[in-house]
């Protein structure tokens, strides 16, 4: 009986660029074989050449599930199995929700909560299928681990971000509902963890410096990518259900889900002080181009 050594994977979404493509660089430089995902071919194809080390590259459109399949199917197809699946694409567009259109609401819950859906289920029929020792599977090892980005958004309210705040509290309220119902299952080998980032200085907020209604995600401290990438590292390790980062920040969203009488009262003091960060942002940027 021939046995086949099976290699360690990961696959991650939205990772043509920014931070997605800097977990998925943590992920090889640990020894995954990496399949880089994004909606853009020519980000998915560069970003996969860059790292190396056998990184696999497709063009995937969350929101499609058949999509999100195929790229899953091709990852075991090469390596055996999904060891660590990321859901990272997501879409942000400001604004009151009655000032937003069909489209762009649509848009916001199908690539940020539907997209997430979708890899989140994938990842687990392979997980499963493997644990369960599943013929053509790669049935060496178990269970794996799902980690989802979300956001500070997906804790409490966020005045100028509503649809996009709703779209990531629906991704926590299914990751956790989703983790309940694998150990409801008797699965107690695969587990979902998720990271919930304050602002982060990547290409998703690059356009919002003039756009007083994404304030509230420079009200902190603008965190950079490596910072959230650390904290995948450390979720990797812990398998924690929840981490907020910075974890302050995180209290913080916490206190005003629980009282919102009092998150309503601070909301736009902090409004304020992201717009003051904007205007500082502005200036540096100006000058430093002049």
């Amino acid at each position: 009986m021939t046995t086949t050594t099976r290699i360690r994977s990961a696959l991650v979404t939205g990772a043509g660029r920014g931070l997605g493509r800097d977990i998925a660089g943590l992920l090889a430089d640990r020894g995954y074989r990496v399949m880089i995902t994004d909606l853009d071919e020519q980000s998915s194809r560069t970003a996969a050449a860059e790292i190396g080390r056998g990184a696999l590259w497709a063009a995937v459109d969350v929101r499609d599930r058949r999509q999100v399949d195929e790229a899953r199917d091709r990852l075991v197809a090469e390596t055996g199995g999904v060891d660590v699946w990321v859901n990272n694409a997501g879409v942000l567009l400001t604004g009151p929700a009655w000032e937003q259109t069909d489209d762009q609401r649509r848009l916001m819950l199908d690539v940020n909560a539907l997209g997430t859906i979708n890899g989140t289920v994938a990842a687990i029929e392979a997980m499963r299928a493997r644990s369960a020792g599943i013929p053509g599977t790669g049935a060496t090892g178990s269970g794996g681990h799902i980690v989802n980005i979300v956001s500070l958004a997906g804790i409490s309210a966020v005045p100028g971000e509503a649809v996009y705040a709703a779209s990531k509290h629906a991704v926590m309220g299914f990751s956790s509902s989703t983790a309940a119902d694998l150990r409801l299952a008797g699965v107690d080998d695969i587990d979902i963890s998720c990271i919930c980032p304050d602002g982060i200085w990547t290409p998703m907020l690059f356009d919002k410096l003039e756009d007083p209604q994404a304030a509230l995600s420079f009200s902190g401290v603008l965190l950079q990518s490596e910072d959230v990438v650390r904290a995948v590292g450390r979720v990797l390790e812990s398998r924690r259900p929840v981490t907020a980062v910075p974890a302050r920040r995180g209290a913080l969203a916490r206190l005003g889900a629980a009282f919102p009488r009092l998150a309503s009262a601070l909301l736009p003091l902090m409004a304020a002080k992201g717009r003051r960060k904007q205007r500082t942002l502005l200036r540096t940027q100006g000058s430093s181009r002049s």
